[in-house]
């Protein structure tokens, strides 16, 4: 009588049977597609030939498709341009890959403005698909309360349920009072924007809290600032400051500082440019290692005080762009090239 052991072992040596049939097989049958292409090497080279078209279709498909959501975020990220009553606001992003994990948002918030900067962790499209919701919950939150740093919590602990582990994300959030002037903010984590006065001296906003997404009980408080004529804020990502050049030097909060006070009492449109030229030039043949992203908010001079209709415009439109634009793009390409 056949023993349990030698049943199994009978199994055991079928099964390995099977198996090197199987092999035997496989290699037969990939020997006899090396004979066929030795034998015909045209047919090879042809066969190999439509593949290679097919993985290029499906690459430009591809292609296509991320160039297409990048679109999509430079029109979320929209007002680029934007003159509301006394105020001036301008802003731009820069990805060093075709999706960006930066973005910013100008929005109405009843008589008061909201202007977000953020900066989500990491790049291309993980960070990109991202932005979105990131944006939607910002927006959800900045309409239901009316403390920035109530916002900011309400959005840190949507963040901190989500069941799909989501990235950790700095936040700048602001409300502009166009009655008084003040700027009413929170800074969760983003390098503390510069408040650069008429008089060229520079404050730093850095009331608020920790990056979003790590701690679901994290405190958040609100500061507040006065902008007076002449007076402008820039609200920044750390690709700006952290910019190197082949020195391996970073452009540093001073260096943006200086550029923005160069450059004082010229529009907030002109100021964007001219400080993204000057980071620019500062990296020289050095392409950005990260997102470039960039408010900017002016207080006009002797501008009316009567709040008068908005006027706005989406950069996202074919236009003619500076010179430090068109430089920026060329850097850009440069970093997509040497991914």
């Amino acid at each position: 009588m056949m023993t349990a052991t030698e049943g199994m072992l009978g199994i055991s040596q079928t099964a390995l049977g099977n198996r090197l049939a199987r092999e035997t097989r496989r290699e037969a049958n990939t020997s006899q597609g090396l004979l066929a292409t030795a034998k015909s090497p045209t047919a090879g080279i042809q066969a190999v030939k439509q593949e290679l078209d097919r993985v290029r279709r499906e690459h430009e498909k591809l292609q296509q498709a991320i160039y297409e959501t990048a679109q999509v975020q430079r029109k979320l990220c929209a007002p680029r341009e934007l003159v509301w009553g006394e105020f001036e606001i301008a802003g731009e992003i820069f990805p060093v890959r075709h999706l960006s994990g930066d973005f910013f948002k100008v929005m109405e918030l009843d008589s008061a403005l909201g202007l977000t900067v953020g900066d989500i962790a990491g790049k291309g499209l993980s960070a990109g698909i991202w932005q979105a919701h990131l944006m939607g919950l910002t927006q959800r939150s900045a309409r239901r309360h009316s403390d920035p740093a109530a916002a900011v919590a309400e959005v840190n602990a949507e963040l901190c349920q989500d069941q799909g582990e989501p990235p950790i994300t700095a936040l700048f959030f602001a409300r502009l009072d166009p009655q008084e002037n003040e700027l009413v903010y929170c800074n969760a984590g983003l390098p503390a924007p510069l408040l650069v006065r008429h008089n060229k001296t520079v404050e730093r906003l850095e009331k608020g809290g920790p990056m979003l997404g790590a701690l679901q009980e994290a405190a958040y408080d609100s500061g507040s600032v006065r902008l007076n004529p002449g007076d402008m804020l820039l609200a920044y990502s750390d690709g700006v400051t952290e910019c190197r050049n082949s020195e391996d030097e970073e452009f540093e909060m001073g260096r943006l500082s200086a550029a923005a006070n160069a450059v004082s009492g010229a529009s907030a449109n002109q100021v964007l440019f001219s400080t993204l030229g000057a980071v620019l030039d500062f990296a020289d043949a050095c392409s950005p290692e990260d997102d470039l992203t960039l408010l900017v908010i002016r207080r006009r001079e002797g501008a009316i005080s009567e709040r008068s209709p908005s006027r706005s415009k989406d950069f996202s439109a074919p236009h003619r762009r500076p010179t430090s634009v068109v430089r920026l793009k060329k850097a850009e390409r440069r970093g997509n090239r040497s991914k």
